[in-house]
């Protein structure tokens, strides 16, 4: 019996063949039954806590995962490589404010994840789903980049304003 050829394609490969906005889709749609079972058992606050939690969790991950792939500490020039993962398939607008090789400024002024959300009847974790993943995807993928953020969309801001910065002195 002949066995099938071995599969050498790195799993992060295969799952970044998948646009983020699919991704987070069949994500909040397990998670959506996993916050309710958490809620019935342990009430509303631990089931957003575990969600949250588990969400961080994972952006950690995808940023290490894409890290290592590219073979050497990312910088905000990797970063704004890969920036279209999360725009694919118009799931983001972007208007670009300022970027450098210290600075990457820009402005989300439409965003299709907290619509989906919203459609799912997830709009009041959403920032759970999305949002806080943005800041933990850092931590993994180069710790030394910075990301603040005062306002989404998701919250309902009429934009995101993001701001990322390689921490000095590193």
């Amino acid at each position: 019996m002949t066995q099938p050829p071995k599969d050498d394609t790195p799993a992060s490969m295969e799952i970044n063949d998948i646009p983020i906005l699919l991704r987070r889709r069949i994500e909040a749609m397990l998670l959506k039954h996993v916050l309710d079972v958490i809620t019935e058992r342990s009430g509303r606050e631990e089931a957003e806590a575990v969600i949250g939690t588990t969400c961080s969790k994972s952006a950690i991950e995808q940023g290490q995962m894409l890290a290592q792939d590219l073979g050497r500490p990312p910088d905000l020039t990797d970063f704004a490589a890969i920036q279209p993962n999360w725009t694919r398939e118009d799931a983001l607008r972007i208007e670009p404010v300022e970027m450098s090789e210290e600075k990457m400024d820009f402005n989300v002024v439409k965003c299709r994840y907290a619509e989906m959300y919203r459609d799912m009847g997830l709009g009041d974790i959403g920032h759970l789903l999305s949002c806080n993943r943005d800041g933990d995807f850092c931590i993994g993928y180069n710790p030394n980049i910075e990301m603040t953020r005062t306002q989404t969309i998701m919250k309902g801001a009429s934009h995101c304003d993001f701001r990322y910065r390689m921490k000095k002195d590193v």
